[in-house]
């Protein structure tokens, strides 16, 4: 087959493990800045065009679209897709992952397990906010943030009312979250795989940090899930529509909470700390539907 990947960077760790992945099983592959990617959008003969040459006879499209690009990213999948190219992670799917608020609304409404979650727009509503998402110790984040980057962990409810305001003063949009503290400042990266979790990690956050995002100084073990957690994640994924997510898990007292369900998960952590080959079953799952050559939209909306 021949795959394209959308990636910023080809030396990334995450890019270079997919190509040694899929070239190791007789695959071409060909990385594809996707900020650089031009389109042609017209009807029956939609194009792709980078650094002046039509890009064409693609069978399958790994996305590795960050969250800063993701408008644009989006667009260039979309276009891959109305030429027919599967994609590991559909456009919409994408989308609807990077979509803070939508996902924790959709994640909801399926009954997946989540922390308490409010959002608000007007200051008049702040106080009553904190009182309805309860606890004395409450989560705020942004809902552009990644990586833990926009996310801030407020001690007491006028530190919240504090903190609310100053990011409503600058028109930021945020979600506020009772604060899991039996978690102790660790989660677990599930990595799920063509609906099924293939890998896991326990992420511990370092000394004084409660965000324990290996970007931020974090480490990582291999960690044994319950069957309950294996659900909870391969369930999130599947109501995302994502074919390959990172699922993070906080466990909480009344089982396990999704925190994010990431649609472009790193992968040199998970396999370092399990030892497993991810990068290569991602590849065996486009072997497995990318002959099919559909672009059907798996979850709603």
């Amino acid at each position: 087959m021949k795959i394209a990947i959308l990636s910023r960077n080809k030396k990334l760790y995450s890019t270079r493990r997919l190509v040694e992945a899929a070239e190791s099983r007789g695959h071409e592959v060909i990385v594809l800045d996707h900020l650089r990617c031009y389109m042609n959008i017209t009807s029956m003969r939609p194009s792709i065009r980078y650094k002046g040459e039509k890009q064409e006879g693609f069978d399958a499209v790994i996305p590795r679209i960050g969250a800063s690009v993701t408008f644009y990213g989006t667009a260039v999948l979309r276009q891959f897709e109305m030429m027919g190219v599967y994609p590991l992670n559909e456009s919409v799917a994408i989308s609807r992952s990077r979509d803070k608020l939508r996902s924790v609304q959709l994640l909801a409404r399926k009954g997946i397990g989540l922390p308490v979650t409010g959002f608000a727009r007007s200051p008049d509503d702040i106080d009553d906010l904190l009182t309805s998402v309860g606890g004395n110790k409450f989560v705020i984040k942004l809902l552009e943030g990644t990586q833990g980057i926009g996310v801030v962990l407020a001690e007491n409810h006028k530190a919240a009312e504090s903190v609310i305001e100053a990011f409503l003063g600058l028109k930021a949009n945020i979600l506020v979250q009772e604060f899991i503290e039996e978690a102790g400042g660790a989660d677990i990266r599930c990595l799920v795989v063509d609906g099924k979790v293939v890998a896991a990690m326990k992420r511990q956050g370092k000394e004084g940090e409660f965000r324990s995002n290996l970007h931020r100084g974090g480490s990582a073990n291999i960690v044994k899930i319950t069957p309950e957690e294996r659900s909870t994640a391969v369930r999130a994924a599947r109501i995302m529509g994502l074919n390959v997510a990172g699922v993070d898990l906080l466990r909480s007292n009344h089982g396990p909470v999704v925190m994010e369900v990431n649609s472009s998960p790193g992968l040199e952590g998970i396999e370092t700390a399990t030892g497993k080959d991810v990068a290569g079953m991602i590849i065996q799952c486009i072997e497995k539907h990318a002959p099919a050559g559909k672009t059907r939209t798996v979850g709603k909306g």
